[in-house]
């Protein structure tokens, strides 16, 4: 088309060449007014080219309007698609992070409530393990007590048996509930954890839905839109929706595993209470027991001692009665001695054949013989009598030391021992109750 504008120009001027060319001899005169003026034929070539010009803008122009109109519905059609289809994509990613985030809310109620079962227990394991203090403290007082016995009460019996075994008991009781404790105070750090995990993931959904729905609201006729020519461009930090998906699983799965593990060690706390208390409170009835059987054995030995020391006391009066009987005998033949030896003794003075070994002094012979053997009998009689008070007397300190001993000793396991049984914690106590 500018080729066809200016190629009328072109011929006019060479026209005009030509023309002057021709007539030079038309006079100087009129000259210059022949030189700035076209020929008619001059006209009409540039009157059709312009129209021609026009003519050919006018077609250009209607095809570009004709391409401008078909270019802006198809691009309007275009837009309107991508913009629904962009809705659409935002609805559905609404939906999803809208499930996403119920499954998140879902896994931190249940990690909640696994937590706050998990932080009772590990209550109840604290108090547990603070009542077996008072076992504790019960045994080895009672240990203690009883090493004040004195004598032959002083003996590892069946009762000192069982409280040592009582003593070990309790101690790995405690052992074991501290390890379990630790064990649950660890788990309710890793449920806290899996937690947090869970509502940091939750408050991003939550984030991006409420803007994700902010999106979504808007439309052409929306006023608050901007322009942010920087948005359109991708940033490194933005991840795939695989990984997104991944991430969330994970944390769900990570947030199951802990739940299915405090559960295990809800259930392991369970069973180390019941069973600990029931050690506890099965090793306590066999020292009662123990207790029981060795008081019974104390009455009854106390009672037998008593008996046999009220004998003794019995036999000693009867000894000091039988000495007493003995020395009056022995003094009562002293004067019988007396007369029968100064009778011989006088008679021993007889003169001459008068001293002679008659009746009165054959029968005074055997009568100091007489009276001399049963003095010698009854001394004899008397030592023995008195040797036997002496072993009475032995016998009775003996026994009442004894039954002091076994005083002592019923008043240490009854009185003392099995009175601060009494304060042992029940079953309930010792299970964290």
């Amino acid at each position: 088309m500018s080729s066809e504008m200016f190629a009328p120009r072109l011929n006019l001027s060479v026209a005009a060449d030509v023309d002057l060319s021709v007539a030079p001899s038309a006079g100087l005169a009129t000259a210059g007014y022949r030189s700035a003026k076209y020929s008619p034929g001059e006209w009409l070539t540039n009157n059709a080219a312009t129209l021609q010009r026009a003519l050919t803008d006018q077609l250009a122009a209607q095809r570009i309007h004709h391409a401008s109109r078909a270019l802006s519905a198809e691009v309007e059609a275009g837009t309107l698609s991508t913009q629904t289809r962009g809705t659409k994509l935002l609805g559905a990613r609404l939906q999803d992070v809208h499930l996403r985030r119920t499954e998140l809310e879902r896994g931190v109620e249940r990690l909640a409530a696994e937590t706050e079962l998990l932080l009772g227990l590990k209550r109840r394991l604290e108090k547990a393990l603070l009542a077996t203090d008072i076992p504790l403290t019960i045994a080895t007082d009672n240990l203690c007590c009883r090493e004040r016995r004195f004598g032959p009460d002083l003996v590892k019996d069946q009762v000192e048996e069982e409280l040592l075994k009582e003593v070990e008991l309790i101690r790995n009781v405690q052992a074991l509930l501290k390890k379990t404790l630790d064990q649950a105070v660890n788990q309710i750090r890793l449920n806290r954890e899996a937690k947090q995990t869970l509502e940091l993931d939750w408050s991003d959904k939550h984030e991006a839905y409420s803007l994700d729905d902010h999106c979504g609201r808007y439309s052409n006729r929306s006023t608050e839109t901007q322009h942010h020519p920087s948005s359109a461009k991708v940033h490194d930090q933005l991840c795939d929706e695989g990984a997104w998906l991944k991430f969330t699983e994970v944390n769900l799965a990570e947030a199951e595993r802990q739940c299915e593990c405090s559960v295990s060690l809800r259930s392991l706390c369970e069973r180390v209470l019941q069973e600990t208390a029931e050690d506890l409170q099965a090793q306590s009835a066999a020292v009662d027991q123990s207790f029981s059987q060795r008081c019974l054995e104390l009455s009854q030995a106390k009672r037998q001692l008593e008996l046999q020391l009220s004998q003794v006391l019995e036999l000693i009066g009867v000894q000091e009665r039988n000495i007493s009987s003995l020395q009056q005998a022995v003094y009562d033949k002293e004067a019988p001695l007396r007369v029968a030896q100064s009778r011989l003794h006088y008679r021993a003075q007889r003169p001459n054949m008068e001293l002679c070994r008659d009746q009165p002094q054959i029968s005074l012979l055997s009568e100091v013989e007489e009276i001399s053997s049963s003095m010698s009998f009854l001394q004899q009689q008397l030592s023995e009598a008195r040797g036997s008070l002496a072993q009475l007397e032995d016998s009775r300190l003996m026994l009442e030391k004894d039954i002091s001993c076994k005083t002592q000793s019923l008043f240490i396991d009854r009185d003392k021992c099995m009175k601060h049984r009494t304060r042992y914690p029940t079953v309930l106590m010792l299970s964290g109750y």
